[in-house]
C-alpha cells in the first residue's frame, strides 16, 4: 500500500495545466477545467497526477482506465488495484491498495465549532468530542474516521455519518464490517485509512510526498 501527497500552488497553475493535463483524456481534461476556482482546478488535477505516478513508479502500470461504479465511486478496470483519493485545504493525497480502501485528510481548523456538527453524530459521539479535553482534535479523528469508511464503504452522501458508529476502530455497515487505522501525513492535518480488509490494521503504508515538476 502507498499513500502519495502534494500540496497545490497559485503560482504553478498554469505550467501545471500545461504539462500534465495533455497526459490525460478530454473528458477527464474538460472535467478538471469546469472548476471556476484554480484551488479546485489544481487538487482534481494532481488528484490524478499522483495516481497515475504511484501506478506507473510503483506497480509498473503505464496506462489504465479508471470506470464508475452504479454508486459512483471510480475503480480501475481490469486490475486487481484499488485507489482513493482525499484532499483538503492546500494537501490532496492519494492512496493505492492491493484491496479496497478509503482514506480522508482533513486540515485542523481551529476555529471550527464541532457543535454546528451535532446533527450528524450520535449521542455517544458528541459526548465523547464534548467531554474530552482536546475538543477539536477529538472532533477531527470523529470526522475523518467516518468519512474514511464512507468512502471506504463507497455509498458517498447516501450513508449518513450518524448511522453508523465506530468503536475499537471497527464498525459494521449493512453486515459488512470496516476497520480504520489513523495516519499521519501532515502535522497540519489529520488523516485517517478505511477499509473492509482487516490487512489494513497492521500494516504499514509507504507514504511519500510527491515533488511536483513544472
Amino acid at each position: 500500500m502507498i499513500i502519495l501527497y502534494t500540496f497545490i500552488n497559485e503560482t504553478k497553475h498554469q505550467p501545471l495545466l500545461d504539462r500534465y493535463l495533455p497526459a490525460f483524456a478530454m473528458e477527464i481534461r474538460q472535467d478538471i477545467l469546469r472548476y471556476r476556482r484554480w484551488q479546485d482546478s489544481q487538487l482534481s488535477l494532481l488528484g490524478k497526477v499522483l495516481l497515475q505516478y504511484g501506478l506507473k513508479t510503483y506497480y509498473n502500470i503505464s496506462e489504465t482506465e479508471i470506470g464508475t461504479l452504479p454508486n459512483k465511486k471510480p475503480y480501475l478496470k481490469g486490475l486487481d488495484l484499488h485507489f482513493n483519493i482525499s484532499h483538503s485545504k492546500d494537501l490532496v493525497v492519494c492512496a493505492i491498495a492491493e484491496y479496497p480502501l478509503g482514506i480522508d485528510v482533513e486540515f485542523n481548523d481551529p476555529e471550527m465549532n464541532y457543535v454546528d456538527f451535532k446533527f450528524q453524530m450520535t449521542e455517544n459521539e458528541f459526548k465523547e468530542i464534548h467531554d474530552s479535553e482536546d475538543k477539536i482534535k477529538s472532533f477531527f479523528m470523529y470526522w475523518t474516521r467516518k468519512e474514511a469508511v464512507i468512502k471506504a464503504h463507497g455509498a458517498g452522501m447516501m450513508l449518513p455519518l450518524d448511522s453508523f458508529e465506530i468503536l475499537h476502530n471497527e464498525c459494521i455497515i449493512e453486515d459488512e464490517k470496516f476497520f480504520t487505522r489513523e495516519i499521519f501525513i501532515h502535522e497540519d492535518y489529520h488523516s485517517y485509512m478505511a477499509s473492509s480488509d482487516q490487512k489494513i490494521k497492521d500494516i504499514t503504508p509507504l507514504i511519500k510526498y510527491f515533488e511536483i515538476e513544472i
